[in-house]
């Protein structure tokens, strides 16, 4: 076995650990995964910062997070933030009471690392059914197209300013919304599609991860409770993505959370998360699989195999 690591994934909403080492043959074998909700994001599409009651529950969720990495005897970690981040001017405010708890310096990555590490991620576990391979990281404040091969080989990236955060609080203000706020949502979003460089009509294998897609595979299967494993791997055709969309549209958040393997802060954002993953996979001649292998599985892989992250004190 090679040092067991630490993995910490800041997004928009929420604050995620993996633990995680690989065995003789290079495969993750994963000790413990959790996910919290921070809602870092909260406020910054409109004010641009961090505000200081989400940056009190990311520094909460760390405090809750390091005993399992010491117990776990992870030796080296890393901490990367993305896309609310990457917008907030006061970022380092958080930055500093990241590392004060964890004595690492958090990394603030690019669109492009983010999309690198989603994909290497995602191929790790999901099924490969040809090339060319898309992953789709549906996150709080951004998307990740990535185009490449099952190999590893990625050709195209990019890295687009919508994600079900974002959506909801830019545009879907109403519970549920209106029929214009939706329709203005739509647009914006296949404005961002429609100046994509990433090639989306060859697709073979189309991956999706992050809380959006799995939480829709969830609600596809009649699931009462999140079942990891049953969401795994499991797919959805476009149609049936457009369907489920319109239907969270049309729900108030009270009842997204009465169908039961939805999260409390996830359902407050699920719409505007589904009306993205709707448009681009209406874009994809393949069905849209489910991957809980994502950018935690990516950081992992890179801290073991590239040597990236920092040693953790004592």
């Amino acid at each position: 076995m090679a040092e067991t690591v630490a993995a910490l994934d800041c997004g928009t909403n929420t604050l995620r650990l993996l633990v995680a080492t690989t065995d003789e043959t290079g495969r993750l074998v994963e000790y413990d995964r959790q996910l919290r909700f921070a809602g870092l994001g909260q406020g910054v599409d409109a004010t641009g910062q961090f505000a200081d009651e989400a940056m009190e529950r990311g520094w909460a969720i760390v405090d809750e997070y390091l005993p399992v990495i010491k117990r776990l005897g992870a030796t080296r970690a890393r901490f990367v933030a993305t896309s609310a981040a990457r917008d907030a001017s006061n970022r380092q405010v958080f930055f500093d009471g990241v590392r004060e708890r964890l004595g690492i310096d958090p990394e603030l990555i690019s669109g492009q690392e983010e999309a690198q590490l989603s994909f290497n991620g995602a191929i790790s576990g999901a099924r490969l059914d040809g090339d060319p391979v898309l992953v789709m990281d549906s996150g709080g404040g951004s998307t990740e197209l990535v185009h490449g091969t099952a190999a590893g080989e990625i050709s195209q990236s990019v890295s687009l300013d919508i994600g079900s955060r974002r959506v909801r609080e830019r545009y879907l203000h109403s519970d549920p919304p209106t029929a214009d706020q939706i329709a203005q949502a739509r647009a914006e979003v296949n404005r961002l599609l429609d100046g994509c460089p990433v090639e989306l009509g060859d697709i073979a294998t189309f991956i999706g991860v992050a809380g959006t897609v799995t939480t829709m595979v969830a609600l596809h299967l009649g699931l009462k409770q999140y079942d990891r494993d049953r969401v795994h791997r499991s797919s959805m055709t476009a149609a049936q993505v457009a369907e489920l969309a319109d239907k969270l549209l049309a729900m108030t958040v009270d009842e997204v959370l009465a169908l039961g393997p939805v999260a409390p802060e996830r359902a407050k954002v699920l719409c505007g998360g589904a009306l993205v993953v709707t448009e681009v996979a209406k874009r994809v001649p393949a069905d849209l699989q489910a991957s809980e292998s994502d950018i935690l599985d990516g950081v992992v892989l890179s801290i073991i195999r590239d040597g990236l992250g920092y040693r953790l004190p004592g």
